[in-house]
């Protein structure tokens, strides 16, 4: 089992704490003034929160901006759960939620227990590819400002892991995405081994439009297999998928297809909801999640950060801070082995996790990441 513990030994990463100004739908003025220790690595800066991957760190400013307001880098939290994993309690979500959500992909059972079979063993991969598909949208202020922050931290902190282990490129790739109507429906700038390229094209970007609550998820998920992946067994391909609204209810043939098109690309997909988010765009996560291979992260209040956060449909998890879970998904995906996180990068727990299993009331064991 590997541990994110050779990995802070091996690239100690300054994470600074900004709030970064962004226009969108709705106005917000917040100030902010933390500090904190948890051991680690430092960060400072403006803003509400600690450096990631733990550490002392403090700062104060205010922000004001357009949008959901706040934003920030090194503060945003998340859990992470594997319906593969609990593929009996899946199934039991399933049965209470595909028949009831208007607009739910309609993926067979047997599309689903092939999956499952199939993601019940791992392989380490030699190459990696990374796609990042976001939600601009007004109300992903916050997110977007984490990303422009964070990204260059993350893949850092992944080639780092990369390069000791022996995987031979990492190469990343940028998706944004709105609605139809809005400024644009889907963009993009191919994969480059130069995170810088990733980098510009999202400080290019702000929140807005929007308008009603649902997005045009289905297209970005289409439009970013259309990206120029690496093929082979060896590659890893990996879709971090950050949005808060579901796909339009009409939608769901093109919802299911797009899914079932990355299954069949063997692109990984590994959802990140947001606040705002509903049960219909959870169980679409969770079913792209499920079918890929990849698994379901979410973000928490835990952070202080935004609107409130859908409360996910699973009885255990762990939250720690989001660039530690992403960096960790990414592990777990060359390795092929489960990663679980460091004690000193838990933020907390919900259902008593112990030694990577919950043990729920009525006896039934499930697994957490």
């Amino acid at each position: 089992m590997l541990s994110l513990a050779n990995l802070r030994t091996a690239a100690p990463v300054l994470f600074l704490v900004a709030v970064t100004p962004f226009a969108g739908c709705a106005d917000s003025n917040g100030a902010a003034e933390g500090e904190g220790e948890e051991g680690g690595f430092e960060g400072e800066g403006e803003g509400e929160g600690e450096g990631d991957f733990g550490g002392e760190g403090e700062g104060e400013g205010e922000g004001e901006g357009e949008g959901d307001g706040g934003g920030g880098s090194g503060i945003l939290t998340a859990g992470a759960w594997d319906d593969n994993l609990n593929y009996d309690w899946f199934l039991a979500y399933l049965d209470d939620y595909e028949q009831t959500l208007d607009g739910a992909p309609h993926i067979t059972r047997e599309d689903r227990n092939a999956a499952h079979e199939r993601f019940a063993q791992r392989t380490a991969k030699s190459d990696l590819d990374v796609a990042i598909v976001l939600d601009t949208t007004g109300s992903m202020g916050d997110e977007i400002a984490y990303l422009q922050d964070e990204l260059e931290a993350i893949s850092s902190a992944v080639q780092t892991y990369a390069s000791n282990n022996g995987v031979n490129e990492v190469r990343w790739a940028v998706l944004t995405y709105k609605d139809e109507g809005d400024t644009y429906v889907t963009r993009a700038v191919g994969f480059s081994s130069d995170i810088s390229v990733a980098q510009d094209r999202l400080g290019e970007e702000f929140s807005g439009g929007g308008g009603d609550y649902p997005e045009a998820d289905d297209q970005a998920l289409n439009d970013v297999l259309q990206l120029d992946w690496r093929q082979g067994a060896d590659v890893a391909r990996i879709v971090f998928w950050v949005g808060d609204a579901p796909h339009h209810v009409d939608h769901a043939d093109a919802m299911t297809a797009a899914i079932t098109a990355a299954a069949g690309a063997d692109v990984h997909i590994y959802p990140i909801s947001a606040s705002g988010a509903d049960k219909l765009l959870e169980f679409s996560m969770r079913s792209a999640a499920q079918l890929t291979g990849g698994r379901y992260l979410f973000l928490t209040d835990d952070s202080g950060v935004g609107g409130a956060h859908l409360e996910p449909s699973i009885p255990c998890y762990v939250v720690t801070h989001l660039d530690t879970a992403m960096v960790r998904m990414v592990m777990m995906e060359l390795s092929g082995l489960t990663v679980p996180p460091n004690a000193d990068d838990v933020v907390r727990t919900s259902g008593n996790p112990e030694n990577g299993t919950c043990t729920l009331d009525d006896g039934t064991i499930v697994s957490v990441l």
